[in-house]
């Protein structure tokens, strides 16, 4: 990734948001009856978004360590190798969210703002304390930190609000 442009490099992160916005856009409109829209925007997130992202991230620590930490503008560091694996657990939340109930998958969104968030917070901090705009400091990854936990949290939220409400 260090020889692709800054551009390309920043805004790769949003495919796991663009890809599975897409695939429930498909997918709501061959929707049957009876089935919600919401769900189907849950499952497609859940996988493409929190899973499939998660595990990129996974594989990309754990394979390409020394890349990544440039990526990020951080110092190569042994800590890498725990954020590969909690970014699995991410991804076998958002894996495990694709069968899931409401609840559980609200449970999911929750767990990964847990970790996201605080990630989000230390970009900021990373990019305002030491001016670093690294393209996986401040770019797609950012923006994947804060929206993918938030969207899995509001669409599993308005699913139980309206299942409690009969629909």
């Amino acid at each position: 990734m260090g020889n692709l442009p800054y551009a390309v490099q920043t805004t790769f992160p949003l495919l796991f948001m663009l890809v599975p916005a897409l695939g429930a856009v498909l997918s709501c409109r061959r929707r049957g009856p009876g089935r919600p829209a919401a769900e189907i925007w849950q499952r497609w997130w859940a996988v493409g978004a929190l899973g499939v992202g998660s595990l990129w991230i996974t594989v990309s620590f754990l394979a390409v360590p020394k890349v990544m930490a440039d990526t990020i503008g951080f110092a190569h560091s042994p800590f890498q190798f725990e954020i590969a694996f909690a970014n699995l657990g991410l991804a076998v939340l958002g894996f495990r969210a694709a069968s899931a109930s409401p609840r559980e998958r609200l449970t999911s969104g929750l767990a990964a703002a847990a970790f996201l968030w605080g990630a989000a917070i230390g970009h900021v901090y990373q990019w305002f304390a030491n001016g670093d705009h690294a393209a996986g400091n401040t770019g797609g990854i950012l923006a994947n930190d804060i929206l993918i936990p938030a969207v899995m949290i509001a669409l599993a939220a308005r699913d139980i609000r309206s299942t409690r409400s009969g629909r």
